[in-house]
């Protein structure tokens, strides 16, 4: 279903993927902000490039490298996630279509989340991990047009992603030079590049794998590792 107007939360297909809409600019050429949903990698595209995709009960997906299956009238577990397709917040809740949110605690059939939110059974799937028996995959619209190699990179995101999370380093953080005792800030960050206070531009694989350069500490928080 392609969509002359698009809002925020809707799951949409963009380039034979699965997407989440986090913003609308109605004035920009690309005014449709999106991430996908199995990386979090962010693109923009226009309305008449998506193709609307509504999430219902046994489909499964990657969210962030690890699959899940969205179930009805199952009872949530703390620590586990549920997406809320059928947003009725009250006053004191912030909360929106297809929200990704992690669960704090239970009462009764309703959940509280990490981010305070009191969230009605009504109103949400649960994220059950991993891919239940006939569930409906919906990474792809249409898988044929993935190849085989592909499929390969997406069984091996969640170590990836897992991995590049932990090297991603932070503004503040400083790094002990091993062959001069040096010290170096990290000043910035574009893209997957890093600046030091010294003036070197490391990418964040590097930095990590490097043998000269040890994390020491950051300085907003100033804890030790």
């Amino acid at each position: 279903m392609k969509l002359l107007q698009v809002r925020k939360g809707q799951f949409v297909y963009y380039q034979n993927e699965l997407h989440k809409v986090y913003s609308v600019k109605p004035l920009a050429k690309k005014s449709v902000l999106m991430f996908r949903v199995k990386d979090m990698e962010q693109v923009a595209s226009k309305a008449d490039e998506v193709t609307l995709y509504k999430p219902k009960h046994m489909d499964s997906f990657l969210f962030f490298g690890s699959k899940y299956t969205l179930i009805e009238n199952q009872p949530a577990e703390e620590g586990g996630y549920i997406l809320i397709t059928k947003p009725d917040p009250d006053y004191m809740d912030h909360y929106s279509l297809n929200e990704f949110e992690k669960v704090e605690s239970i009462e009764g059939k309703n959940v509280i989340t990490t981010r305070q939110n009191t969230v009605k059974s009504k109103e949400f799937l649960v994220m059950a991990p991993g891919e239940e028996a006939n569930s409906n995959d919906i990474v792809y619209l249409d898988k044929s047009k993935v190849s085989a190699e592909q499929l390969k990179q997406d069984a091996q995101l969640e170590e990836v992603l897992r991995e590049k999370n932990a090297i991603r380093p932070s503004i503040g953080d400083v790094y002990l030079n091993l062959d001069n005792t040096g010290t170096a800030m990290v000043v910035a960050i574009v893209g997957e590049e890093v600046t030091l206070g010294t003036g070197e531009r490391i990418t964040f694989h590097e930095l990590y794998k490097a043998d000269n350069w040890s994390y020491l500490y950051n300085i907003n928080d100033g804890e030790f590792k």
